[in-house]
């Protein structure tokens, strides 16, 4: 059987722009919103498509935010569109009130999250972001694995009444999820079945959860793969279910480790069915280095997420 990290890898704003433009000459009221971030949001051929349906307020990403409210409140749709280290960090405060409390119908896309942009350095690692989010109330918070979750996750957003926010990843990645995929907001997917340990992962290093997995196999040890793609809503049941029928769950994700997908199944666990959880992430200001050197360094290699799994296993 051919390997998940043999797969063809794609660039999820392909999916993301694609996506957009498709909802844009579908739906009249969808907009676009950007902080100068037409080029990194790869949405060129979406301003030649619909020039007088891109907002951009320039490198002001409070404004960008309070401008999407406003769309909102005028019956528009807008899809907000930046660097997530800039729009979830600069525009919080926009996010809370204007969006979140006052329950307008935006859209936040965060562009190239996580690690993405791993040589600038902490100040664009974008490792927080969700568990900033997490925090406020009344915001669906999704973080795609692959094109096919980012389209899905985009289609649901278009037509859910409320606001959203979607990480759109920049760093490659193979797919993961049927052609036929429709993504459920709260529900976790099982990729892969088992009954010894339980992996759960979204974003960049589900595919690299999945390989670990396959590692495992090879080993004797039988592990679950459950997809996480919203962090909330989180799907209690499955969580629940992963520390009851197995030994125990390693979370993996391209952010901190301090309130992120690890602490959302943490929580969970410890209030409905202790088990041990063991939480891979970022535990600190990460240097400069590539993503995938920067993934590797904390353990989210295909290798490092076995060895977390095996470790979790031996003390279980």
């Amino acid at each position: 059987m051919t390997s998940v990290a043999d797969r063809p890898r794609f660039d999820c704003r392909d999916a993301y722009v694609a996506t957009l433009s498709e909802l844009a000459h579908e739906d009249h009221r969808i907009v676009g919103v950007v902080n100068d971030s037409v080029g990194s949001s790869k949405l060129a051929g979406f301003r030649t498509s619909f020039p007088d349906r891109l907002i951009n307020v320039g490198i002001a990403e409070q404004d960008m935010v309070g401008v999407a409210a406003g769309l909102a409140n005028g019956g528009r749709i807008p899809f907000v569109s930046a660097a997530s280290c800039f729009l979830t960090a600069r525009a919080l405060e926009q996010i809370k009130a204007d969006v979140a409390y006052s329950n307008h119908n935006v859209k936040l896309c965060g562009m190239s999250p996580g690690l993405a942009y791993g040589e600038l350095g902490a100040t664009h690692h974008s490792i927080e972001d969700i568990a900033w989010l997490r925090a406020i109330d009344n915001l669906t918070v999704i973080v795609p694995a692959d094109p096919i979750e980012t389209s899905a996750a985009l289609r649901w957003a278009a037509e859910v009444e409320g606001p959203v926010f979607v990480r759109v990843s920049r760093m490659s990645v193979p797919q993961v999820n049927a052609d036929d995929y429709t993504f459920v907001p709260g529900r976790a997917v099982t990729l892969r079945e088992g009954g010894d340990v339980t992996l759960i992962a979204n974003g960049t290093v589900l595919w690299r959860a999945l390989v670990a997995a396959e590692q495992l196999e090879a080993e004797g040890v039988s592990a679950r793969v459950l997809s996480m793609p919203t962090v909330k809503p989180l799907d209690t049941e499955a969580v629940v279910a992963a520390a009851r029928e197995t030994a125990g769950i390693v979370t993996v994700e391209e952010s901190t480790i301090a309130g992120g997908l690890g602490g959302a199944v943490a929580e969970t666990v410890v209030q409905h069915h202790p088990a041990r959880v063991a939480i891979l992430g970022v535990p600190e200001f990460a240097p400069t280095g590539s993503a995938a050197f920067l993934l590797d360094r904390y353990g989210m290699s295909p290798e490092g997420i076995a060895a977390s799994a095996r470790s979790l296993l031996s003390h279980g």
